[in-house]
């Protein structure tokens, strides 16, 4: 088979642990537009959804900074936060390590992944699903980019990741799922926290809406802290699954910034 879904979302843990303090006008129609994306996943007949996330620092430190890692887990467990402050229960959460091994042997024909046996998601993979699998009934690849310790993974090197994504996914017989999950402009753990660059990430939107690689690709990592903070750097996970699409457009189904949130709250699909 081949990708049988591929989309992007935010992540921040302010989706869940603030919830209370948000716009409910806002937030609900985000959540609305995230179930939305879970019946879409769940109508491509997805047997597995690969997960393409920043990491917080959870699992991987200076001392072992991977620019890509895999999941090869039976199962997961998350969120490692405290679940009653970020307001998601800890669980287990299904993997498929065969599965898992056969995309990362295709993927390393032309990228150099790590892969894990052991991971346990922090609330960049956990708020996700939370709406995308809130039964936890299908079966997650997770997949980190470095987003967080310089050097970081370059864009263009997150491009290739995604290439792979889809040549991998493409070998195999199971129908498969992509999200990719992350911030635009954000601060997060700094006294800026709460500041959104509004329209910095709507000339970001508009470039992976029209699947502009060239455009992407054109931001470095100093323009990025200027004007989207540290958080920023997240958007790999979403230019790794803009190229994964292959060229497809996306809808943009939600974009509003909720200061509360950290972030601001999207979600949208390719057109594949």
């Amino acid at each position: 088979m081949s990708l049988v879904y591929a989309g992007i979302c935010s992540h921040g843990p302010g989706i869940t642990a603030r919830a209370d303090r948000a716009d409910p006008v806002l937030r609900d129609e985000f959540y609305r537009n995230l179930d939305l994306m879970r019946e879409d996943i769940i109508n491509a007949g997805a047997d597995a959804l690969i997960v393409v996330a920043a990491e917080h620092f959870a699992n991987f430190f200076m001392n072992n900074m991977p620019a890509f890692c895999v999941g090869m887990a039976e199962e997961y467990e998350g969120p490692i936060e405290d679940p009653e402050w970020l307001k998601i229960a800890r669980t287990k959460v299904p993997g498929n390590p065969d599965l898992s091994r056969r995309i990362i042997g295709e993927m390393m024909q032309t990228v150099d992944v790590a892969f894990s046996e052991e991971w346990k998601f922090d609330h960049g993979i956990s708020v996700p699903l939370n709406f995308l699998t809130p039964d936890y009934d299908l079966p997650i690849i997770p997949m980190n980019i470095n987003c967080q310790g310089p050097p970081l993974t370059p864009l263009h090197r997150a491009w290739e990741f995604g290439e792979a994504i889809r040549r991998a996914c493409d070998a195999a017989p199971e129908k498969i799922a992509l999200v990719g999950t992350g911030g635009m402009s954000h601060w997060p753990a700094t006294p800026d926290s709460g500041k959104i660059n509004v329209a910095w990430d709507s000339e970001f939107l508009a470039r992976v809406a029209s699947n502009d690689q060239q455009g992407m690709l054109s931001y470095s990592d100093e323009e990025i802290y200027l004007d989207a903070g540290q958080g920023g750097y997240e958007i790999r996970t979403l230019i790794a699954t803009a190229s994964a699409a292959r060229g497809s457009k996306a809808k943009i189904h939600f974009c509003e910034p909720i200061p509360v949130f950290a972030t601001s709250a999207f979600c949208a699909s390719f057109e594949l």
